[in-house]
C-alpha cells in the first residue's frame, strides 16, 4: 500500500482509506470482517464521524473492533452535524467542541484522535473560536491533527490565515466530494488547498456507485442498491450528461483492459493534492477491489483524454 503525507503535515495515510459511514447500521460481525480485511491489506486511514451509524453507532463499533490495532491506524472522525433532534448538540463552538470530543473518545475507546475534522462550516461561530478550541485539544494531546470538510475555498483561506495570525494549529486536510463526474471543486477549492498546503480527502469517489459499473442506463437500479433505497441520490447522479460521460469512460477503459472502478480510483490517485481516496464498504471483497483499483498508473495522455471525456458544458 502506498503511503502519502496529508498536505504539508507529517501525518502519513494509506492511499486507499476506509469510509466507516456504514458501521453502526451493519451488524457488528459484518463490520468486523470489513475492518480486519482493510487492516490486512494495509489500509491505515479509517474515517468516521460522530453522526454516522444513527448518531454514534459507527464510533461505537470501531471502539469495539479495533482493540490493540488502534495504534496501527490513523483514526479520523468529525463533529458538527446535529447529534440530537433539537440541533442543540451541533456546531463548532468551544463549548460544543469540548463536549463532542469527549463523547467521541469514549465511544471510540481511545485516548486520542489522529485527525479531528469540522464536518461542515458553522456560520454562528467565529472561525477563530473554533480554531482556538481545536488548538487546545492538540496541545492537550487529545487530538493530533485537525481538518475541515465541506468548506468553501474562501473559508479554507480564511481559516488558514486566522491560524497563522493567531499562531494556532491549522487545518492539514479538507474532505470534499470529488469524482470523475463531480469536479466542481477544481475551480476554486483545489487551488486554495494547493496554495495553503492542505491535503484533499475526496469522498464519494464512485459517485454513490454510478462509477462502479453496476448500474445501466435505462434500466432500473438493482434491488437493495443505494439508488433504489435513496431516490434523491439516483436523481442527482443518474442524469443524461452523467450517463454520457460514463459511456465514454467505459469505452476508454475497455480499450485499455481496465474497469471503470479502476479508472475512478486511479484517476483520483493521480491528482497531486490527494492523500487518500476514502470509500465505504459493506463487504471485505469491496475493500479488496478498492485497493486493487489504484494500481493503474495513468499516463499524461490518458489523463488529458479523461479530462476531455468528463468535461461538462
Amino acid at each position: 500500500m502506498e503511503m502519502r503525507n496529508l498536505g504539508r503535515s507529517g501525518l502519513q495515510v494509506s492511499l486507499v482509506g476506509l469510509g466507516c459511514n456504514n458501521f453502526g447500521m451493519l451488524e457488528l460481525e459484518a463490520s468486523r470482517k470489513v475492518v480486519h480485511r482493510a487492516l490486512d491489506l494495509g489500509v491505515t486511514l479509517f474515517d468516521t464521524a460522530d453522526v454516522y451509524g444513527n448518531r454514534g453507532g459507527s464510533e461505537d463499533q470501531l471502539g469495539v473492533m479495533l482493540g490493540s490495532r488502534r495504534k496501527d491506524i490513523v483514526l479520523a472522525t468529525k463533529f458538527g452535524m446535529p447529534m440530537d433532534d433539537s440541533g442543540a448538540k451541533s456546531g463548532a463552538s468551544r463549548r460544543y467542541i469540548f463536549a463532542a470530543v469527549e463523547a467521541s473518545l469514549k465511544r471510540l475507546q481511545t485516548d486520542w484522535i489522529d485527525l479531528y475534522q469540522v464536518h461542515r462550516p458553522d456560520d454562528k461561530t467565529p472561525i477563530d473560536e473554533t480554531l482556538s478550541a481545536l488548538d487546545d485539544l492538540v496541545r492537550q494531546g487529545k487530538v493530533r491533527y485537525i481538518g475541515c470538510s465541506n468548506f468553501a475555498a474562501w473559508q479554507v483561506a480564511d481559516s488558514q490565515w486566522t491560524s497563522r495570525d493567531r499562531r494556532l494549529n491549522s487545518f492539514v486536510s479538507a474532505q470534499d466530494e470529488y469524482s470523475l463526474v463531480v469536479r466542481d471543486i477544481e475551480r476554486e477549492l483545489i487551488p486554495a488547498l494547493e496554495a495553503h498546503g492542505v491535503g484533499l480527502l475526496p469522498f464519494f469517489p464512485l459517485a454513490s456507485g454510478l462509477l462502479t459499473g453496476k448500474y445501466q442506463h435505462g434500466a432500473e437500479p438493482p434491488a437493495g442498491t443505494r439508488f433504489t433505497l435513496m431516490k434523491r441520490l439516483a436523481d442527482r447522479y443518474m442524469t443524461e450528461i452523467n450517463w454520457k460521460i460514463v459511456a465514454a469512460l467505459e469505452a476508454f477503459c475497455a480499450a485499455r483492459g481496465h474497469s471503470l472502478l479502476e479508472l475512478a480510483f486511479s484517476w483520483l490517485a493521480s491528482r497531486p493534492q490527494i492523500a487518500s481516496v476514502i470509500a465505504g464498504a459493506t463487504r471485505p471483497e469491496q475493500i479488496e477491489a478498492n485497493v486493487k483499483a489504484v494500481g493503474w498508473k495513468l499516463s499524461t495522455d490518458d489523463i488529458a483524454e479523461v479530462d476531455r471525456l468528463t468535461r461538462k458544458a
